[in-house]
């Protein structure tokens, strides 16, 4: 995540979360005895002479060598992969069989009896644990498209960023318009329909980890690696919308995006727009980057979320800070407050996260929950009463208000889980990942879809975090990255639930 201050060419590769994450994911090469040959070195330099190449020739039959355990390491996991298939199939027709004769009757008559035998029930488990083991990450690589039929249509693009994009959102009154902040120190307000930049915000000095809207007014919250938090006033005017583009793909799209070079964006930046520089109000409480702030309900108070492991909780129109939140023993990474109700949830590399409780003016409470067991980088309030928190353990778990002692639902992946969002209506969970993935889930933790992510269409590095804007059926979901590019997906909700 980002640092605080610094310059924006050198955010690409500073500009990360302490917790330093794993984002590069680097292939092992495993040394295999094979029984076939392979030609001593002179013979392969002979094979190459005849080719036109300047590369010496040790470094040429270095290479050859490497690519040939690459070879067979790949050929290798393809094997174990059909073995493990195998396996999976004769233990599913032997587990079918038991229930069968347990049964007693045709097998297209019911299900099996409540009480199964002993032998049954270790086979089912010994099913799992196969299944699970065949399901790994670069296991299920080989594994072929099977996927629901749901369509998600790619609307627009809005690149003009020139670095990573941490955090978006997308405002609550009118005129609708999507806000997006990069790790280049600016904050940037696009049209949602046409992909045009209409403000730019360049008050900060240091990266703009996080923007919120008011929920009523035309005004923005951004959080900065200036130790800051920033309330600016915008006006925007919308251009006049222009047909979209034909492209659409099955959300569950397997094809691979070959990774572009980390400056190779399409389309050029904004160009002069108008920019605002100065803040409405400045939040300096701070002695660490401020990560996330949000506004409470109705607009009057906010809170921001720091690396000096507090929260912090202001008055709007006179800027002073009302409550220091501390507790946490190690950086925060979010905070987010309740739609309807004065609750804040923080969450910190700790391994936990918080809820503060405001409705009593007398008290203020706080509940710690432990549910996860590497960074929280992410927990987040539903409409209803639930709490979604996602984790570096590669993990997003439900937990409803009421009985926080467990979660009711645990999603379990195959990547570091960013910034989620809650749609609102349909409560559809959207996951953004490490490995560039977009996944959707409802709050029972069955998985509905998966962005497209082809050579096409998609983001081609890590994603960052992802917002929800919902219209009666049509449902527009916004994902940004450090591919330094917002997307806006138009998502068939009546296809997606028919699906489940």
């Amino acid at each position: 995540m980002p640092v605080e201050g610094g310059s924006s060419g050198s955010n690409a590769s500073a500009a990360r979360h302490p917790k330093q994450k794993r984002k590069a994911h680097s292939l092992s090469i495993r040394r295999t005895n094979s029984t076939e040959e392979r030609p001593p070195a002179t013979h392969r330099g002979e094979m190459l002479e005849g080719q036109d190449s300047k590369l010496p020739l040790s470094l040429r039959n270095n290479l050859l060598d490497l690519f040939g355990q690459i070879e067979r390491e790949f050929e290798n996991l393809y094997i174990e992969n059909l073995e493990l298939r195998r396996e999976i199939d004769s233990l599913n027709e032997r587990l079918t069989g038991d229930g069968q004769n347990l049964e007693g009757g045709d097998p297209s008559k019911g299900a099996l009896k409540t009480k199964a035998s002993h032998s049954t029930s270790q086979l089912s488990q010994k099913l799992k644990t196969t299944y699970k083991a065949s399901t790994s990450k670069i296991v299920s690589s080989f594994k072929a498209t099977t996927g629901s039929r749901a369509l998600c249509h790619l609307q627009k693009e809005y690149v003009g960023h020139r670095d990573g994009i941490w955090d978006l959102g997308v405002t609550k009154s009118q005129p609708v318009v999507l806000g997006t902040a990069s790790a280049d120190h600016s904050a940037l307000l696009w049209s949602i329909e046409t992909g045009k930049c209409l403000l730019k915000y360049g008050g900060h000095a240091g990266s703009v980890n996080s923007i919120k809207f008011h929920p009523t007014e035309q005004m923005a919250l951004t959080a900065s690696g200036d130790q800051t938090a920033h309330i600016w006033r915008y006006m925007v005017q919308l251009p006049a919308p222009q047909p979209p583009p034909d492209v659409s793909a099955p959300c569950d799209d397997e094809q691979d995006s070959s990774d572009r070079e980390e400056g190779d964006v399409d389309g050029e930046g904004p160009c002069e727009v108008p920019t605002v520089r100065v803040a409405t109000a400045t939040l300096k409480s701070h002695q660490g980057v401020v990560i996330a702030a949000d506004w409470l309900v109705g607009g009057r108070q906010v809170v921001t979320a720091s690396w000096d492991r507090a929260a912090n909780l202001y008055e709007v129109e006179t800027s002073e800070l009302v409550h220091a939140l501390t507790g946490h023993d190690q950086e925060l990474t979010h905070c987010c407050t309740h739609p309807t109700q004065r609750l804040v949830v923080t969450s910190s590399r700790d391994t936990t996260f918080r809820l503060w409780d405001f409705r009593d003016p007398s008290i203020h409470s706080v509940n710690v929950f432990q549910g996860h067991t590497d960074t929280v980088t992410s927990a987040v309030f539903t409409v209803g009463d639930n709490v979604v928190s996602g984790s570096d353990d590669r993990t997003v778990k439900v937990w409803d208000l009421k009985n926080m002692r467990s979660p009711i639902a645990t999603i379990r992946t195959d990547s570091a889980v960013n910034r989620i969002s809650v749609s609102t209506n349909q409560r559809i969970i959207a996951l953004p990942h490490d490995n560039r993935q977009v996944r959707l889930f409802d709050m029972s933790g069955v998985r509905l879809a998966r962005l497209p992510r082809s050579n096409r269409m998609g983001h081609r590095r890590m994603v960052c975090c992802t917002a929800w804007n919902e219209e009666n059926q049509t449902c527009n979901l916004f994902t940004c990255g450090f591919d330094r590019q917002a997307i806006g997906w138009n998502i068939n909700i009546p296809a997606l639930l028919q699906e489940k």
